[in-house]
């Protein structure tokens, strides 16, 4: 998938587009319908599948003391969305000014700056412009004099809940894994880099990547069985998420760090998607070193165990 920064960009390599438009935070069941529309109609067309989406997150922008946790950050977003067949994603810089932009304005520029504009696709709780004025009825009563048709994609639901990154941010902080990957349409994940940790694991004899999540949410502390996707090769795999409460600190800080199992190279600054199964335990306080690693050593087998039957 093709990424753009301008509408010139994506005006010389793209033409007949259908576009989706969203902020498409976690990429979840409802925002792969609004895609899939317009991946479909495109190919029906012959032109080309695009995502207008934002970067940053416009909540860091507008209200950064309010604003939540990622379900995803841009580079995980975007990892996500070309696995859904896009051909292009145009990537707009959100600030304050552009902020301010008039929705009928940002449509008529839309509409004006892409080549041969067929469609534009929105879920039918997307909001735009200054103060989030614009909605789909707004793109749908400027689609006849822009030349363009107007498609909005209906909310999804499960059960009487509603599909949305809320719904599912809060699932994740709550620990209730299965719901939101019932909603995400597949385990929940974070994309993260491998940084320099203190080597706790490697002295007990399992070695940790630490993960930079990028300000991505995580669930509870506790340890999970999880499988780790780096480049094109995937590992079963053990994270703690926590404080490390067995070694004593006096400003422990809250770490991701995972023990992929039968891979022994180093990793720093790799980029890793660790991919949510199963909860094992909380974290816990071991009285000794060496309870700690028997204990890690069992995490480990039961890990194995689960992989073997998910497998």
């Amino acid at each position: 998938m093709q990424v753009f920064r301008t509408f010139e960009e994506l005006a010389k390599h793209s033409q007949k587009v259908c576009l989706a438009i969203g902020v498409f935070d976690g990429v979840h069941l409802g925002h792969q319908g609004v895609m899939g529309q317009a991946r479909d109609d495109a190919r029906v067309a012959g032109g080309t599948a695009v995502v207008l989406t934002f970067d940053p997150h416009p909540l860091r922008v507008l209200q950064p003391d309010r604003a939540p946790l990622l379900l995803t950050s841009t580079e995980h977003k975007l990892a996500l969305i070309d696995k859904l067949g896009m051909d292009a994603c145009l990537l707009l810089a959100f600030n304050k000014p552009f902020s301010l932009t008039p929705p009928e304005q940002f449509i008529n520029t839309v509409a004006r700056q892409t080549n041969q504009l067929q469609e534009i696709c929105v879920g039918t709780r997307f909001r735009f412009g200054h103060d989030r004025a614009g909605d789909v009825r707004l793109i749908e009563a400027l689609a006849p004099q822009c030349g363009f048709v107007a498609r909005e994609i209906k909310s999804v639901m499960l059960g009487e809940e509603m599909i949305s990154s809320t719904a599912i941010r809060q699932h994740v902080l709550h620990g209730q894994l299965d719901r939101a990957a019932a909603m995400l349409g597949r385990p929940f994940s974070i994309l993260g880099t491998v940084e320099p940790g203190e080597h706790r694991g490697r002295e007990l004899g399992f070695p940790t990547a630490n993960l930079n999540s990028h300000d991505e949410v995580l669930p509870p502390d506790g340890v999970y069985v999880v499988r780790v996707i780096i480049g094109s090769e995937q590992f079963g795999g053990v994270v703690n998420i926590g404080v490390r409460p067995t070694f004593a600190s006096t400003q422990p800080l809250r770490v991701l760090e995972v023990h992929i199992l039968d891979l022994a190279r180093e990793l720093y600054d790799q980029k890793a998607e660790v991919l949510f199964l199963s909860k094992l335990r909380d974290e816990q306080k071991f009285p000794s070193a060496e309870a700690l690693k028997t204990r890690i050593a069992a995490d480990i087998g039961e890990a194995r165990q689960i992989l073997g039957r998910q497998s």
